[in-house]
């Protein structure tokens, strides 16, 4: 073959290797759009977990919260308007014989496993302390709740016990022994008993709270504090004064 003769075949191959380029080009494209798809993929990824993230620490947050305002030194609350109580600067809040409402139903299971049902102390002054065994004012306040209603137990005084949030009765039945605890307590782990009160009158509201229901099962007083025993016989003196 002369040289003449391959001559162009060398130009075809030459053709052939240009027209190559492109495609190794479209594939180097395609490779590159490919490649910033999964970074923008990525980068959603990325912001959702941060989000996600966020959303836990926030949840955290506000439990952590709750969880704080569920036991604590309590404060006063009401006093004004149509509620028909007034709270002293001591926190205990009171009110008039012909104002009272009338208990709920408080009956249920106690923490030993037996069946209470707070109306069947009507006649009696009656003493509701709510309280948890993981509650730090709740067992700074035990032993005036002990040593009042030891006192009072001849004079028509009843105590009884709401324990809420304990998860088993095994850590309240260790607080009421460690603190000599002889009175009843309802076993109430879901705050159930506490709901039954209406809004706007003398209800329990922290943990914990006490409230002081007359003889004719009205509540009469309240406080949403760790009561002292001075604090405590306060509450009580007018109430047993009544007729």
């Amino acid at each position: 073959m002369s040289a003449a003769s391959r001559a162009p075949q060398r130009t075809n191959r030459t053709r052939q290797r240009s027209n190559a380029a492109p495609r190794r080009t479209n594939r180097t494209r395609t490779r590159t759009r490919i490649g910033i798809g999964i970074g923008i993929g990525t980068r959603t990824r990325i912001r959702f977990r941060d989000r996600s993230r966020a959303a836990v620490l926030t949840g955290g947050a506000v439990a952590a919260a709750l969880l704080l305002a569920a036991c604590g030194s309590g404060g006063k609350s009401g006093g004004s308007g149509d509620t028909g109580f007034v709270t002293g600067s001591d926190g205990i809040a009171t009110v008039d014989k012909g104002s009272r409402t009338q208990a709920p139903d408080l009956s249920g299971e106690t923490i030993d496993g037996k069946q209470l049902d707070v109306a069947d102390y009507q006649g009696k002054i009656v003493v509701l302390n709510v309280w948890g065994s993981w509650c730090g004012p709740c067992r700074l306040e035990a032993k005036n709740f002990v040593k009042v209603s030891e006192d009072l137990k001849d004079q028509g005084v009843q105590f009884v016990g709401i324990n809420t949030r304990d998860t088993s009765t095994t850590p309240a039945i260790a607080f009421e022994k460690a603190h000599g605890v002889e009175y009843p307590s309802l076993y109430d782990p879901t705050g159930k008993l506490m709901l039954r009160f209406k809004k706007g009158t003398l209800n329990p509201q922290t943990i914990p709270s006490t409230l002081v229901l007359d003889r004719d099962g009205k509540v009469a007083s309240r406080s949403l504090s760790a009561l002292s025993e001075t604090n405590l016989r306060k509450m009580l003196k007018p109430i047993l004064a009544e007729k």
